[in-house]
């Protein structure tokens, strides 16, 4: 297997890597990661496959992530490579193909030729269901597998109809109505239930580990990734002059760690905005600043969080904490996640827990009353999606679209005024 090395890009096969001692044959850097030593195939990747997600994540090196925004993304390409299902299906195409090359060329309408097709048949939706049912595929992936199934049904009921008329055989006719419509009656029945169905990480955090601390052990610290919050428990000079200036608008996330991503890349600058976590993050500045946004009768507030029980809560606990702007008259704005922002969208990463069901048990009221009941049971599943699982500059552009639509005249319906002056902005489409 030939390796490309990050530091000059010269290609080097496995026999050239061991002679040099796992080092570049041209500029002897030595490659952190080596395919053929690995023996669970699914965990087999290069030192150029790292460096492309670590140049994802943060886009060509341009935006700050957090090192769980980067195991997110190593997760889903590792999935990718090694799909659930496959095998059955790879092997069900074969003998379907093969079936239908010798029934066109040699013997069209045989019964043995016909069974052995829809063996293959059998394979590929024994391989597609196996997708459907496993934790470890995407939602993405499920659903592409409920699409193949329902096509493939309807094939084998009507085509099987049509071949059982022709051949005159009652039994292939009552076999292919039986399994065309059991076919799309399981697919539909599947699709039903994949919004309510978390999804299991297809690495550990302990491999992720293992891996980003080798990595950094040859490539030098990765750049962009941001180390945990600091908590300064200490607040900071703030000069007379700021004090006197107060942000028309402001990003109030659940979460020290969203914000902190958010102020990484300057998101406050280039939007002129405050951005402060519901922890009270950045500590050194945060009362100082949430003084001077309670000052602004103009103020427009956004509230980014999970899809969670305590994200849902966010907008709420704003609005009614007296902490916050309770006798305050201001716009909030609700960007997400909410669940059925889940349910509109398949690029998302479920998550399931019993600590997520019993605190959507415990939701106030009036926040459950803002839910519909598809939303609300699919919390009390204990069903969960982190906006870590988002890249920054996904965040970065839902944010953008979302304050651009708050101030748009023509937003429509998409923007629900609430009690207090506030509204929610409902977003599904920008986290697809």
């Amino acid at each position: 297997m030939g390796m490309k090395c990050v530091q000059c890009g010269m290609d080097n096969d496995l026999k050239e890597r061991t002679d040099n001692g796992g080092r570049c044959k041209n500029c002897n850097h030595p490659f952190a990661f080596e395919p053929s030593a690995v023996t669970d195939y699914r965990f087999r990747f290069t030192d150029a496959f790292f460096a492309k997600a670590i140049e994802d994540i943060s886009t060509n090196n341009t935006l700050f992530h957090t090192p769980k925004q980067l195991f997110y993304l190593l997760d889903k390409r590792l999935n990718q490579k090694h799909p659930i299902g496959n095998i059955w299906q790879g092997l069900g195409c074969i003998i379907l193909f093969f079936s239908i090359l010798y029934s066109l060329v040699l013997a069209p309408l045989n019964l043995p030729i016909y069974l052995a097709g829809m063996l293959g048949i059998i394979l590929f939706m024994y391989g597609c269901f196996e997708a459907i049912k496993s934790t470890s595929s995407s939602l993405g992936y499920r659903e592409t597998n409920i699409r193949c199934v329902q096509v493939v049904g309807a094939v084998v009921l009507v085509g099987g109809i049509v071949w059982s008329l022709i051949a005159e055989n009652f039994l292939l006719f009552m076999f292919s109505i039986s399994a065309g419509i059991l076919s799309i009656y399981l697919a539909y029945r599947q699709s039903a239930r994949q919004a309510y169905m978390p999804q299991d990480f297809f690495i550990t955090q302990e491999q992720f580990q293992t891996w980003l601390n080798r990595w950094q052990e040859i490539n030098n610290p990765v750049g962009k990734m941001l180390p945990p919050p600091r908590e300064e428990r200490l607040p900071a000079e703030v000069s007379t002059e700021l004090t006197a200036y107060s942000f028309d608008r402001a990003v109030i996330c659940d979460s020290a760690v969203i914000a902190q991503v958010l102020i990484a890349n300057n998101f406050h600058f280039e939007n002129n905005c405050a951005v402060l976590s519901v922890t009270g993050y950045p500590q050194s500045i945060f009362s100082t600043v949430l003084e001077m946004l309670t000052r602004n009768p103009d103020l427009k507030v956004y509230a980014l969080h999970d899809a969670s029980p305590r994200g849902v809560t966010l907008t709420y606990h704003l609005r009614t904490s007296p902490n916050w702007f309770q006798n305050c008259n201001v716009a909030i704005y609700d960007l997400g996640l909410l669940p059925r922002q889940i349910f509109a969208s398949r690029n998302v990463f479920v998550r399931a827990s019993e600590e997520s069901a019993r605190d959507a048990k415990q939701m106030p009221a009036e926040v459950r009353q803002s839910l519909s009941a598809s939303e609300l049971e699919w919390l009390e599943a204990g069903n969960f999606v982190e906006l870590e699982s988002f890249t920054p500059q996904k965040l970065i552009q839902v944010l953008n679209q979302g304050i651009a639509q708050s101030q748009s005249a023509t937003a429509g319906d998409s923007l629900v005024v609430i009690d207090g002056g506030g509204g929610y902005l409902y977003a599904a489409d920008s986290f697809g």
